[in-house]
């Protein structure tokens, strides 16, 4: 999987039900709960691994900043066409350190990239640091196939965050359909960790109420 050559995947990608959600229903379904995970007041999402956008295209709707950073210049090229016109930012450049220099973002969004990635733990630990205060990992993950599955598990991920990040939920994406175009059995998860310096200067606040 690591191996892709992502550039030929291009052209298909969205064909997949999740990749390109062109099925209205699929498409609202992923609305619903990107609007839950993404912080309520408009601001600054990178997608990491944007591929063709479409996250991006959801968050861009919901009002907020994109930047989307893909490895493929391919991808990248049909991120800028699936969002022209939109206050978004596509950038050819590697997930694990994207290149944008000293911006920071309110949230930071991930899906199905940190599991093939050599080090998630590091990668995780960069993407903190790219969160303003109060801000937020969103990390779409999960494990598929049975004879030898790949990804990464909630356990361990939450495992990796639980050193560097304050609050963690985890919410499960198996049991709908209307995320996947059809029934899956393997394990899907969506994760949304909370800056802690962002957490805490909550909670002083608030105990001096």
């Amino acid at each position: 999987m690591t191996n892709v050559d992502w550039d030929a995947e291009a052209a298909s990608f969205d064909e997949e039900p999740d990749h390109g959600l062109r099925d209205p229903e699929v498409r609202r379904a992923w609305a619903g709960r990107l609007r839950g995970w993404l912080p309520a007041r408009e601001g600054d999402v990178l997608d990491l691994g944007c591929g063709t956008g479409s996250l991006s295209l959801l968050a861009s709707e919901q009002g907020h900043r994109v930047t989307g950073v893909d490895l493929s210049p391919a991808m990248v090229t049909l991120a800028r066409e699936k969002l022209a016109g939109r206050d978004a930012v596509f950038l050819v450049g590697d997930a694990a350190a994207p290149p944008v220099g000293e911006q920071r973002f309110d949230a930071v969004l991930v899906r199905h990239v940190l599991w093939a990635l050599p080090d998630p733990g590091r990668a995780l630990r960069h993407w903190r640091g790219l969160l303003r205060p109060d801000g937020r990992l969103v990390l779409v993950e999960g494990v598929w196939g049975s004879a030898e599955p790949v990804g990464i598990s909630a356990e361990r991920l939450t495992g990796l965050l639980a050193p560097i990040t304050g609050r963690v939920s985890v919410e499960r994406l198996s049991d709908d359909p209307l995320l996947w175009g059809g029934q899956v059995t393997d394990e899907r998860y969506a994760v949304v960790a909370m800056d802690p310096s962002g957490q805490e200067r909550g909670e002083a606040a608030a105990a001096g109420q």
